[in-house]
């Protein structure tokens, strides 16, 4: 009998050791997705927080203690009123309301639209914020006073009395394509990261807004399958060279019901990307920026009071900011108080904070080194420290830091390798840090204002043991030299007995893309284990960052300006020579794969570097710049009236003919990113030169290419073609 049982124990040893991964079991079953805490929410009292938890299959949001690290109280549960449905919530200011949203519907990449309700936590009721007929609301939001809630339905802009629900209208003029009011057109949420179009003043007597004039911009339609007569889905979509929104900035004043122009100057053709109030209540701040995102204003602009209200807004430029190339803009803006600003920049070659005194004039560098600073998370004046992440270390781990501006104190908070990001308290003197490295998922902490770790809230530990059932091997870290000398970094996994006699096929994973680097010290998701099951069948994975990528200084980012696609190009080819000639890497089988960005890279390489690749897989890739966004394309390249000879000169769909491998190209029809016209036109320039290629088109997908077996159907499709080109 103990023989049996030893036998029995050591066959599920050997058994669980050898596991082997599948795209089914990665992609479809959630065996392998981390443990997280999800929507933490600081209250602003600054000793609680809020998350959104399930509870025996109820949704809850529960109250926490910074302190005494436990849960205080239960605020809302859906149990109580017939399991009501919400995806995301806020908590006004004074504790007494939730915000709700229901039946959320995703428009683009970040934007979406609900029906709201408000939950009294005191009464314990719960209420639709708006007429339900009418239709859905956006980026409701409450007003920092806790009286009312302002929203956008119908690109029209609103606000609703707390006491009362009474609604009232603030603009009328909205219609789809063509004005939009209290949010932002399709490019600006693409490529300026903002969808809401309204923010409340301080003390919640007036709503600055954004009225977007998008009538005069092309419109671009996508066809949609699924009908007997397919439909086509109409939005504007302005790409290089051609006519953007006319933005302006509008202030409404609740007490009288006036509206304010802030006057932004007489040339329409600018950029408005980011606006906010400062710490006075009558001040909105403004930037604004040239067509060629070189040049930046920092607008100052005072409403007036109501006893002396003023229909055009005196504008003053509080800072300013020029560029050879191009000015990245970011959300590490923090106004300290009334005279003074946070700011970062890389003007001195890395990306640094600067303290602004936009009333005396002045600047202060406050950190310093080839370094950069990647995320501003705010600034506490009772002990006058500013908290940030930084890239300091490596470009590829985070850190978490706290600086005294008054004695320059660098502080380390956070304390493991990898990366680190951080939710702090209202008052900064807590903050719930998610650290992450290669080759190990989220381990979530709280931490005090020092750095010292009070409690670990999650550390994904049932994932991990269940890792170290499949025979996992790590990504490590190494550097390769390109043409020029200069070390690029990059990661590998390669199987843990390597064969220099028959060798190994080569995948490699690119991006490559402005500012975006792939090689990172942290969880990669899914697509960790599918490169694990590459390597499983005899493939070593490599991923380079080339030169454009982030956090190596100014110089870096900033070498591929005017010319994408050809340095980068140009470092993953001699890459890939380098690795093949490795004694266990077969460099006739080298393969390259990449999205987006990164399909744009691997169908450079597979048709410019036709001599070294094999094979390339590319999924939603541009194909030529003329096609893309002007926004994003214009700050890197200029116009194609300016610069058009390296739009197309470094286009993929202009080197098709150099194409001898194996290529497999794949879009999602109903792509409102990288349009699938991008596909087509390259698939006409293949079949006019008689390319043989491979071609897949997922109907009614966007860029992202998912719901449900799609991810699960696209992967095997992906491992398929590899193996089939790759493996002998």
């Amino acid at each position: 009998m103990k023989i049996n049982i030893i036998t029995i124990v050591l066959l599920s040893l050997f058994t669980s050791v050898n596991a082997q991964l599948s795209n089914e079991l990665i992609w479809s079953t959630g065996t392998f997705y981390p443990k997280n805490i999800n929507g933490v929410n600081p209250i602003s009292s600054g000793d609680y927080y809020t998350s959104l938890e399930k509870n025996n299959g109820n949704i809850e949001i529960v109250k926490y203690s910074y302190q005494k690290n436990k849960k205080i109280a239960t605020l809302f549960s859906n149990t109580n009123f017939d399991n009501f449905k919400f995806s995301e919530y806020q908590i006004s200011n004074d504790e007494n309301w939730l915000l709700l949203s229901n039946s959320k519907e995703s428009i683009y990449r970040r934007s979406s639209k609900s029906f709201y309700y408000l939950y009294n936590i005191n009464k314990k009721t719960l209420q639709s914020l708006s007429d339900t007929s009418l239709g859905k609301q956006r980026l409701a939001s409450f007003s920092p006073d806790n009286s009312k809630v302002a929203f956008v339905r119908d690109n029209n802009l609103y606000f609703s009395y707390l006491d009362n629900l009474k609604e009232i209208t603030v603009t009328t003029s909205g219609a789809f394509n063509k004005i939009i009011n209290g949010a932002t057109d399709w490019v600006y949420e693409e490529e300026f990261s903002i969808h809401k179009g309204f923010n409340w003043s301080p003390d919640g007597s007036k709503i600055a807004y954004y009225v977007f004039d998008e009538e005069n911009v092309k419109q671009f339609e996508m066809e949609m399958y699924g009908e007997l007569y397919p439909s086509q889905y109409q939005f504007k979509y302005p790409k290089a060279g051609e006519a953007n929104s006319k933005v302006s900035i509008k202030v409404y004043e609740l007490d009288n019901k006036k509206h304010h122009h802030f006057n932004t100057g007489q040339n329409s053709d600018i950029y408005i990307p980011r606006m906010m109030w400062s710490k006075r209540n009558n001040e909105l701040i403004v930037f604004k920026m040239n067509r060629l995102q070189n040049k930046l204003e920092i607008l100052g602009g005072d409403i007036g009071d109501n006893k002396n209200p003023i229909s055009e807004i005196k504008v003053r430029n509080i800072y300013s900011e020029n560029s050879e190339t191009y000015i990245d803009i970011h959300d590490n803006t923090n106004f300290i108080n009334d005279d003074q600003f946070i700011w970062t920049s890389e003007k001195d070659g890395y990306n640094h904070i600067y303290l602004i005194n936009y009333k005396e004039k002045t600047e202060e560098q406050l950190t310093k080194g080839n370094w950069e600073v990647t995320n501003v998370y705010g600034y506490s004046n009772n002990n006058k420290t500013i908290y940030f992440q930084a890239a300091k270390s490596s470009a590829t781990d985070r850190e978490i830091y706290s600086l005294n501006i008054e004695n320059k104190k660098l502080k380390l908070l956070s304390e493991s390798p990898g990366t680190n990001s951080a939710s702090f308290s209202a008052k900064f003197n807590y903050f719930i840090n998610t650290h992450s490295s290669a080759n190990k998922p989220f381990t979530i902490s709280l931490f005090n204002e020092n750095g010292q770790k009070i409690k670990v809230l999650e550390n994904n530990k049932e994932l991990i043991e269940k890792m170290n059932d499949y025979n996992l091997v790590d990504k490590t870290f190494f550097t390769i030299a390109n043409k020029d000398g200069l070390n690029l970094n990059a990661w590998i996994m390669k199987p843990p007995t390597l064969d220099t006699v028959k060798k190994h096929p080569l995948l490699m994973f690119v991006y490559g893309g402005p500012g975006i680097n792939t090689v990172n010290n942290k969880w990669s998701w899914m697509n960790y284990f599918w490169f694990q099951h590459l390597v499983q069948k005899g493939f070593v994975v490599v991923s380079v960052d080339s030169r454009g990528t982030g956090y190596r200084g100014k110089e870096f980012k900033h070498s591929t300006y005017l010319e994408l696609g050809k340095l980068e190009t140009e470092d993953q080819i001699s890459s890939a020579i380098y690795l093949g000639e490795l004694n266990y890497i077969d460099k006739e089988r080298i393969g390259i794969f990449g999205w987006s960005y990164g399909g744009y890279m691997s169908s450079l390489c597979i048709t410019k570097g036709a001599e070294v690749f094999n094979s390339a897989i590319a999924v939603a890739p541009v194909t030529n710049w003329r096609f893309y966004d002007n926004i994003y394309t214009e700050r890197f390249m200029r116009t194609p009236k300016d610069n058009g000879e390296n739009y197309d000169i470094n286009s993929p769909i202009n080197h098709v003919e150099k194409l001898k491998g194996n290529f497999l190209l794949i879009h999602g029809t109903a792509d409102d990113n990288v349009h699938f016209q991008n596909s087509m036109e390259m698939v006409s320039e293949m079949v006019s030169k008689n390319k043989e290629f491979d071609f897949f088109a997922y109907p009614n997908k966007n860029h992202g290419i998912y719901g449900g077996y799609t991810r699960v159907h696209l992967y095997n499709k992906m491992t398929n073609f590899l193996t089939n080109h790759l493996l002998k």
